[in-house]
């Protein structure tokens, strides 16, 4: 059990890990979780500081510092560092209702603003909050709400990705019957199709799903609300609807050669390769002895290395447009800012491992696939290098003269990001959108006063725990939404 001076008497330890060869090999979790003990220890770490920084949920600088969801995280650790677990999981879940996710796949701004971390190593708060949701479920302590009171309202969710799942989950337990429709042919969205197995096993969004339908929330997959006449159908059974559809439209690259076979957006290929492995048992083999060429530096392209490695590739590379960023902060970069420092996450890692090299290459700006004229398949491309200069207070971009150099690759793999909603989501549902062709909304409802959106639908591109904060928000906006209804008719 832990120590009220932890922080002073003991170091911090991660999750241990498999083999990085070995684990390319498969796609089941690389990581190995601590013993009970060790992680209390881990927990009494926390200083329980005078200014928790992780937990309050700020913007500085353009980005969040803390945790988006307001966690109390200095309660939980400290019931947690005295072997308080039922405890400790109930002051957690208040704030964070599924915790099984971000405890996986959220980049932890919590641990970035931690005081113990601003002359040291941060206490160790995503693993923590992830042994915790663990320990609910598998010792059978988070067990189904039965005893819900249902106020007559039924509410339509249209996506179950994070946001969709969440505002789900949230406006159930607040009373209302809730139906979450799902144009795949599984429940989870991103979470299901976006995201690799090794870094968030199915089995945890399977386990989910079935507790929030044993607590009354319906699931209809395999439902692709897509025209106008289905949106309308909707809108006549359902006293709201909410739109969750996420950011799914991905960047693209319109340059000479974009036509040619072998190139793909990132979000196609994570998907094809976790669909085959949930429908066969088997991954595909896309990458399988390829030349790998990634663009883009966020976690997709993470995944996308990642997944690449595991199918075989012969070679991989990635392309970022930015200049590579120092070890440690710089200049006015200081905490509790988000640390503009360099990360290695798991796919980079796993490649300089396995293939003996970094496949990351700083300040590439492609400007043309060449490909081969006789099938029309790429066979590279073209990019030049970039320079970075501060003018007037900005950073401004230039190409280096001369710089331009032929990449080999024969897998191109698209990871800039989100444009926002699709299309055609303005015209089915007949709600405006902002300039950045995200959902416009008024406190998450839209211009059509029946319907509400959230998540990355609403604010594009983001992380998972956002689309949570995101989709608690929205249930809560149309809970008052309703109870005004109510007060104006008495």
């Amino acid at each position: 059990m832990g120590k009220i001076t932890g922080f002073l008497d003991f170091k911090r330890e991660d999750l241990g890990q498999r083999n990085y060869k070995e684990r390319i090999k498969d796609y089941k979790t690389f990581y190995k979780p601590l013993n009970k003990d060790k992680r209390e220890i881990q927990a009494s770490r926390c200083m329980n500081c005078g200014v928790p920084f992780c937990q309050v949920a700020i913007n500085i600088k353009g980005h969040s510092v803390g945790c988006p969801l307001g966690n109390l995280i200095p309660e939980w650790n400290d019931l947690l560092s005295k072997g308080f677990w039922a405890e400790a999981y109930e002051r957690l879940s208040k704030t964070s209702p599924f915790s099984e996710f971000t405890g996986s796949v959220c980049p932890a701004p919590c641990e970035n603003s931690c005081v113990c971390g601003a002359n040291g190593l941060p206490i160790t708060i995503r693993d923590n909050e992830l042994s915790l949701i663990s320990w609910a479920f598998e010792s059978g302590y988070l067990k189904p709400k039965t005893n819900i009171k249902r106020n007559g309202k039924n509410i339509a969710v249209i996506g179950s990705g994070p946001a969709g799942l969440a505002v789900a989950n949230r406006l159930n337990h607040l009373g209302y019957e809730v139906s979450i429709f799902e144009r795949s042919d599984r429940i989870g969205g991103l979470l299901m199709y976006g995201i690799p197995d090794m870094k968030l096993d199915k089995a945890l969004i399977e386990r989910r799903v079935t507790l929030m339908e044993k607590e009354g929330v319906r699931f209809y997959p395999n439902t692709n609300i897509a025209t106008k006449q289905k949106a309308d159908e909707l809108l006549k059974s359902f006293n709201a609807v909410i739109l969750a559809t996420g950011a799914s439209k991905p960047l693209d690259l319109e340059i000479p050669g974009r036509n040619l076979n072998g190139i793909m957006f990132a979000v196609d290929f994570l998907t094809q390769n976790t669909k085959s492995l949930l429908d066969t048992k088997k991954p595909l083999e896309v990458a399988k002895n390829k030349d790998v060429l990634v663009i883009g530096s966020g976690d997709t392209s993470v995944d996308c290395i990642a997944v690449a490695l595991r199918q075989g590739a012969k070679s991989i590379t990635r392309f970022e447009r930015s200049a590579k960023k120092p070890l440690e902060r710089e200049g006015d970069n200081l905490w509790p800012e988000y640390p503009n420092i360099l990360t290695t996450d798991y796919g980079i890692k796993e490649a300089i491992e396995c293939l003996g090299y970094d496949p990351r290459m700083y300040q590439k700006l492609t400007k043309n696939f060449v490909g081969d004229s006789a099938n029309k398949n790429v066979k590279g491309l073209e990019a030049v290098d970039l320079k970075w200069e501060v003018q007037n207070g900005k950073k401004v971009r230039s190409e280096v003269p001369n710089s331009l150099k032929f990449y080999k690759a024969d897998l191109v793999l698209l990871a800039m990001g989100f444009a926002g909603s699709e299309e055609n989501t303005a015209d089915i549902f007949k709600v405006k959108l902002d300039n950045k062709n995200n959902i416009a909304t008024n406190n998450y409802q839209t211009s059509n006063p029946k319907i509400f959106a959230c998540g990355d639908a609403r604010m594009g591109q983001s992380l998972v725990v956002w689309a949570i904060k995101e989709a608690l928000n929205c249930a809560n906006a149309l809970d008052l939404h309703f109870k005004k209804q109510n007060l104006r008719a008495i």
